[in-house]
């Protein structure tokens, strides 16, 4: 389905089913066309639904494209959990990063706006935490709060700069292989590589 084909209207789905749904076809319409082309009723054609139904989850677009930034914030957050290997992790956050350019582009713009990281971040202070734990556990004296900051940029930018301006040649599945690689190495070099080899 294209951007400006209408889904046939659905009925009868639950609060949360409705609301993830709209979310993740917001997200679809951002990767598309760019952020400003979503409104409350591309969103509702989209999604096949009325706009009453996209402004009783939604007040207004600014509120949509808040909800948006939550979502993508917690897709981010999956590759900083050690819930899956660390190369798992690698991989998955640069194909995100290339799959998702405006959705990236809009996230990282709040990123470096004035104002409490954690208010568009909230796993920060976690992600902080974690960090300074694994760096003191190897005995680095680094400032896991700089290091996160460089972190997070490097995995934010680093993938589109790549792909943009440095290999554009190369496909999507190169790009992470290669960027799992050096990220690996970095880590190791600090001592937050996992029990994995690169």
């Amino acid at each position: 389905m294209t951007f400006t084909e209408t889904a046939p209207l659905r009925r009868n789905k639950g609060f949360e089913e409705t609301h993830r749904e709209l979310i993740e076809t917001a997200v679809r319409l951002i990767s598309e066309k760019g952020a400003d082309a979503l409104s409350i009723s591309a969103l509702a054609r989209a999604a096949g639904v009325n706009r009453t139904t996209v402004y009783y989850h939604f007040e207004n677009r600014e509120v949509l494209i808040a909800a948006v930034k939550t979502w993508s914030s917690k897709q981010l957050a999956k590759a900083f959990r050690p819930v899956a290997p660390q190369g798992e992790r690698i991989d998955y956050i640069t194909r995100f990063v290339l799959d998702n350019p405006e959705l990236i582009k809009m996230w990282f713009e709040d990123f470096i706006s004035a104002g409490d990281i954690r208010d568009r971040y909230p796993e920060w202070d976690g992600l902080v935490a974690s960090v300074a734990e694994r760096l003191a556990a190897e005995g680095c004296e680094a400032d896991s709060e700089v290091y996160c900051v460089m972190l997070l940029t490097s995995a934010f930018i680093g993938p589109r700069v790549f792909r943009n301006s440095v290999r554009p040649d190369e496909d999507a599945d190169t790009i992470v292989r290669r960027f799992r690689i050096e990220r690996q190495r970095l880590l190791k070099q600090t001592g937050l590589l996992a029990d994995e080899t690169i």
